[in-house]
């Protein structure tokens, strides 16, 4: 019932065009900016570092974010109005321990399989770590790529996945197309520019498990607390430079950048693994009804609420 959550506000499909389409249209605008320029991107942001500081770069592109996602939240308050809650889960009240757990178990695979890595070829890295520009890093990281990870999961996964749910009637169409949508969102990061298009498939298979998440347990605290993780703990610990977010991290990845199969084993193996462990820990059922399934009518949906709340 994560879906039918929507039909708690004012519905008006109209209301959930606006901040996608304003979206869509800025990333549209920033790719083809991208790819119309003389400059590379790598060049780009190289230049912006060494004029800037790698600190002040970043607050630079996470604080448009972190203030998007005070937008949804508002929109979707004063707009629908609807409860941030029933954007956000279909139980009564936000599972922090979802999130935490998310969270933790990311965040602890990701230190593993990067040590893993570093101690398999420690030719491909350097020690970066600078107390003084690292504290700063960890401010700014654990302030800010928190809300600008929630804006994309409030954005694809909440208001644009319970309003294209709503519309079409069923719920492998928002699954698809907020996946699909994801992934074209980062067209322009350098890391496409610098790997090729294949990249996409990582970053709409990304979309696809944390649209499965999200569908599978009725609500945004494992996606909430995983893309965090993802986010904070790689900009904490690696950084490279031909990386979106380039930082003053723990350590530098100095090696030639390919796109090889590394790319794609968390889609086919680290995230099908993910979901089997959720799965188990949440008992997860009816997995293709929560993917597929038809979405229930406005009436099934209040009348089901009101029994709940009873």
């Amino acid at each position: 019932m994560y879906i039918e959550q929507g039909y708690r506000g004012d519905l008006g499909l109209w209301k959930y065009f606006f901040i996608p389409l304003g979206f869509i249209s800025l990333m549209a605008f920033n790719y083809i900016a991208t790819v119309t320029s003389p400059v590379p991107v790598e060049d780009m942001m190289a230049d912006m570092i060494d004029s800037l500081g790698a600190n002040t770069v970043l607050i630079i592109m996470l604080l448009p974010l972190a203030l998007g996602l005070a937008l949804v939240l508002g929109w979707t308050k004063f707009i629908h109005p609807q409860s941030i809650r029933s954007l956000t889960t279909s139980r009564r009240k936000v599972d922090w321990g979802r999130v935490w757990f998310a969270f933790g178990l990311w965040s602890l695979l990701t230190v593993g399989l990067t040590g893993l890595d570093i101690w398999l070829s420690p030719g491909d890295y350097v020690w970066n770590f600078r107390w003084e520009a690292f504290w700063k890093l960890a401010v700014i990281a654990i302030l800010l790529i928190p809300l600008q990870t929630s804006f994309e999961e409030y954005l694809f996964r909440g208001h644009m996945m319970q309003g294209l749910g709503i519309m079409a009637g069923n719920r492998w169409v928002p699954l698809l197309v907020t996946s699909l949508l994801f992934g074209i969102m980062h067209l322009a990061n350098p890391e496409v520019e610098k790997l090729g298009y294949g990249t996409l498939v990582f970053y709409i298979g990304t979309g696809l498990f944390l649209g499965i998440l999200t569908l599978m347990d009725q609500g945004l605290e494992l996606a909430l607390g995983f893309h965090a993780a993802n986010n904070l703990v790689t900009a904490l610990l690696v950084t490279a430079n031909w990386t979106a977010f380039q930082t003053d991290s723990l350590y530098k990845d100095i090696s030639e950048p390919v796109l090889g199969w590394d790319t794609y084993v968390p889609v086919f193996v680290v995230f099908p693994i993910l979901l089997w462990i959720f799965g188990r820990k949440y008992r997860w059922k009816d997995w293709k009804e929560r993917l597929t399934g038809r979405i229930h009518s406005r009436e099934t949906a209040m009348a089901y609420f009101k029994q709940e709340e009873a």
